[in-house]
């Protein structure tokens, strides 16, 4: 089981750092737009549907098979899986009210900082262009 974490781990490293040149320096020189746009779609989202989502962690026991370790006859160790009760965490997603009074104003907000943004991402996006062309094919 260790194994295959370590093996995921290895795969999310390798997917973050993917992407050309060109990809990783807009990536980084856009972030803040990107967050702002992320933001809001979610406060959009929040506003047509009257509610947001919110998540909490919640922990419950299942049934597993678990390693144990036993002595056999001749004197030596073995394993065995018997079963056994494991805590679980499991995320719940669940609607929370909103006022949307308050969102307008976050999305209007939001809507601001990302036309001033704009202009530094667009200028970010062609600076990492003449930077790092990429080869036509």
């Amino acid at each position: 089981m260790t194994r295959n974490i370590a093996f995921s781990l290895v795969a999310v490293a390798l997917v973050a750092s993917c992407g050309t040149q060109q990809e990783q320096c807009i990536r980084r020189g856009t972030s803040e737009y990107r967050t702002i746009n992320r933001l809001l779609a979610e406060v959009e989202g929040n506003l047509a549907r009257g509610y947001a989502w919110e998540e909490r962690t919640v922990m419950r026991t299942e049934l597993d098979d678990c390693p144990t370790v036993v002595r056999t006859k001749d004197g030596g160790r073995a394993i065995v899986y018997r079963s056994c009760f494991r805590d679980v965490a499991d995320t719940e997603r669940y609607r929370v009210p909103i006022d949307p009074l308050v969102e307008t104003r976050k999305r209007d907000n939001l809507i601001a900082r990302k036309k001033a943004l704009t202009p530094s991402a667009r200028a970010t996006v062609d600076a990492c262009k003449v930077e790092y062309p990429e080869a036509k094919t």
